[in-house]
């Protein structure tokens, strides 16, 4: 550990200049020489470094939602070339280069405070061995090695024996219980950080080896810091533990407001979204805008949550537009069908069913109908009965019945109007 954070040095004297003005502001309202001054100055560092690394934070969230839609691809290419690993890391590489994702940009956090750490480490370490270090002089040597946090000073370690903490003035049995507990709160907020990731923010419909590799680092990260942390300096555990704890509260609040689309985060986040649109009628943020305009860009493939939102927004006289805003009443410019197909509110009037009648009044109305059309042929036979015989000169058959009009003339094949076909002598 020593020998990689000598490696950092050339960052050591910055990271000791932070630590120093924090201790400055620090020791004037606790003491200069106590565990709260330099404890607090770590804690510090570790919030300004966070900050800073925002930017690289958003990135990692990025990569880390391209990668998880890659994952069927992925597993396409596997199962292709399952017995040519070769051209199986060519394709994938293929891949990558064609989407333009990174599988590293999900380390990226992780590797860039890693030299930051390990200058932490190697100014603590100098503590500990009462060397001068960075911008460290003697008198700020002597006030650090007489800090103690509960008990412990700032540079005691796990493995330190009763020996090595003379010169601190501290007892052995408090050093293990602090490190001990600090230790253990360092592996627990890291493996709740990562159980919080995979059941919350993953896409569970679809199930792939990247998948797999996550809960198996949910349990591996854990105990890599409980192996490593025994080797750690208070000051370390606390630089660490701080940063365990800001990255849980990050990703809490990344998973509650933008989660991975098809999770079960997401389906909470729709929940109370669609509450608030129907308590409020309109879109809070930029953020939620963004959220709905995506979803309404997915159409047909929306997932189960997406299309619950949509068809719960369109049941209670909202629709979501294609801007991602929310609009309300019969003057809509589009309605969202449960398809998720867009069409004219025009167009949906059009294509509504005509109510349907009871049997009851299906009943009433049919004797009204048939009477309407008894009415009706009447009317247009009795221009074909009343004609008088006298003006055309020509007399009704004899077996014609008085009222059979255009019926019997339809029945017997006669044209309607004109010249009539002239009857077989045959038939009668």
């Amino acid at each position: 550990m020593d020998t990689i954070a000598s490696l950092f040095s050339f960052i050591t004297t910055p990271v000791s200049w932070v630590i120093v003005q924090f201790h400055k502001v620090y020791g004037a309202i606790f003491g200069p020489d106590t565990g709260w001054a330099w404890g607090l100055s770590i804690v510090s560092l570790v919030i300004l470094i966070r900050i800073c690394l925002i930017p690289l934070f958003v990135k990692q969230i990025k990569a880390t939602r391209a990668m998880q839609t890659l994952q069927p691809e992925m597993k396409k290419i596997q199962e292709r070339y399952k017995n040519d690993k070769q051209r199986q890391s060519e394709e994938m590489m293929k891949l990558y280069k064609e989407t333009g994702t990174n599988p590293l940009s999900s380390c990226l956090p992780i590797l860039a405070q890693s030299p930051f750490f390990f200058a932490l480490y190697h100014v603590l370490n100098g503590i500990a061995n009462g060397e001068t270090i960075g911008v460290i002089n003697e008198s700020l040597l002597a006030s650090a090695q007489k800090a103690h946090i509960f008990g412990a000073p700032l540079a005691a370690k796990f493995t330190d024996s009763a020996s090595d903490l003379v010169p601190f003035d501290a007892s052995l049995t408090n050093v293990r219980i602090v490190t001990a507990i600090m230790i253990i709160m360092m592996s627990a907020s890291q493996f709740f950080t990562q159980r919080q990731l995979m059941t919350k923010n993953v896409d569970t419909s679809v199930k792939t080896p990247f998948m797999q590799q996550q809960k198996m680092l949910m349990y591996v990260f854990p105990v890599m810091f409980a192996v490593f942390g025994i080797n750690f300096p208070v000051g370390v555990l606390v630089y660490w533990l701080t940063t365990n704890v800001w990255t849980m509260g990050q990703q809490m609040y990344v998973i509650r407001n933008n989660p991975t689309p098809g999770s079960k985060a997401q389906a909470a986040y729709l929940e109370r979204l669609y509450k608030h649109v129907t308590h409020h009628g309109k879109i809070r943020s930029r953020g939620e805008k963004a959220i709905v305009k995506a979803i309404v860009a997915k159409g047909r493939e929306r997932n189960d949550a997406e299309r619950k939102f949509i068809n719960g927004l369109t049941k209670v006289g909202f629709a979501a537009q294609a801007d991602g805003t929310v609009i309300r009443g019969e003057s809509q410019t589009a309605v969202q069908t449960e398809d998720g197909t867009p069409t004219s509110s025009t167009a949906a009037a059009k294509r509504q069913q005509p109510k349907r009648q009871s049997k009851s009044q299906r009943q009433s109305a049919a004797p009204a109908k048939a009477a309407g059309e008894s009415v009706s042929l009447t009317k247009s036979d009795e221009p074909e009965d009343a004609k008088p015989s006298g003006s055309a000169g020509t007399a009704k058959p004899a077996g014609s019945k008085p009222g059979s009009g255009g019926r019997s003339k339809a029945q017997s094949g006669q044209r309607k109007g004109g010249p009539q076909r002239p009857k077989s002598p045959s038939k009668k």
